[in-house]
């Protein structure tokens, strides 16, 4: 069957070339490529949608820190630890941003 495409001229000369190199017609490549391109669609493994849990309240607890893994972990496990005291990174400061200052907690 006879049909009219346009292609990129670019990628049009980069399709003659391999079809002179491997010794196929440019019709042949151009179906080949097109067969390749279809069959990988189809390949696509389907995933189920993952549904993560929500929990009622939508604020943090008071004394929490999200930013202070430990401390969280001790406030989930009912641990009643004061905040840290550690010093932490500002991780802004990696970003180039002159301006940020850092951040002690």
């Amino acid at each position: 069957m006879r049909s009219t495409i346009r292609l990129d001229e670019p990628l049009l000369d980069e399709a003659r070339k391999y079809a002179a190199e491997s010794g196929k017609t440019l019709t042949a490549v151009i179906e080949d490529a097109l067969r390749e391109a279809l069959a990988r669609r189809k390949q696509t493994v389907k995933r189920r949608r993952v549904r993560l849990p929500t929990f009622p309240g939508g604020r943090l607890q008071p004394g929490a820190d999200i930013d202070d893994t430990s401390a969280l972990l001790d406030l989930m496990e009912g641990r009643n630890a004061a905040p840290s005291r550690r010093r932490r990174r500002d991780f802004s400061q990696l970003s180039g941003n002159p301006t940020a200052s850092p951040r002690v907690c």
